[in-house]
């Protein structure tokens, strides 16, 4: 028998918990083990029931969203956070994943958008939704200032700690897509394992342990070019 992924939801909109836990009952692959109305009670309550994964409002009362993934992040990294967003919420999406958010979801998204998500993010992927990627890089391309984000290089010193090879760019924007390891082997003509390993790359290069957050640090870096 299967163990349920243990869910914890955190928003300060009783309507939006009520239908998220409406929507995740359609499945056993799921329990939902907590409910916050703030990020203080989402990091009290992880403390107490180590969930599987964690659903988070950004835009709440107190501590917000964006704290409560970071912190939580840090002390328990192997729990996934999943980002609860809006159509107008571009630039907090961004923040959100370079906080350690693995992914996000559009608040009236579909119910097998949902458990699709969850789902991903239980098992440390991460599926990201082209139509909320397409947005942000939209919206990175009119606000990040490429020289804002460049850096400083030593004359003697190598520049490339930073910059991406023109594989590993391919295999980042496969990732932006929302494709999976297996698609973007396909689409580049090599193994899955060799993905794996230029995801390693582009990881270390940014500093960063996922895929979204290595997306989103790419952005601001003006590293990852247009799809």
């Amino acid at each position: 028998m299967n163990t349920a992924i243990r869910v914890i939801i955190t928003d300060d909109h009783l309507v939006v918990r009520t239908g998220l836990r409406l929507m995740l009952a359609t499945s056993e692959d799921f329990e939902i083990v907590g409910e916050a109305t703030d990020g203080a009670a989402a990091v009290k309550l992880t403390e107490q029931l180590q969930p599987d994964v964690i659903l988070v409002d950004l835009r709440m009362p107190g501590m917000d969203g964006l704290e409560a993934i970071a912190r939580i992040h840090e002390r328990w990294p192997q729990i996934a956070l999943v980002i609860l967003t809006t159509y107008n919420e571009d630039d907090l999406i961004i923040r959100g994943l370079q906080a350690g958010a693995s992914g996000y979801l559009l608040k009236d998204c579909t119910i097998e958008t949902l458990l699709n998500t969850l789902r991903s993010a239980a098992r440390g992927a991460t599926l990201v939704q082209p139509e909320i990627m397409a947005r942000i890089l939209s919206h990175a391309a009119r606000v990040v200032n490429p020289r804002e984000f460049s850096p400083p290089t030593a004359p003697n010193s190598p520049r490339n700690t930073l910059e991406l090879t023109e594989r590993e760019q391919e295999v980042l924007r496969g990732v932006a897509r929302g494709e999976r390891s297996k698609e973007i082997a396909i689409h580049l003509g090599i193994s899955e394992r060799t993905v794996g390993s230029y995801l390693n790359n582009i990881f270390a290069k940014l500093g960063v342990d996922s895929r979204a957050s290595a997306v989103a640090v790419a952005l601001e870096r003006n590293l990852l070019p247009k799809l």
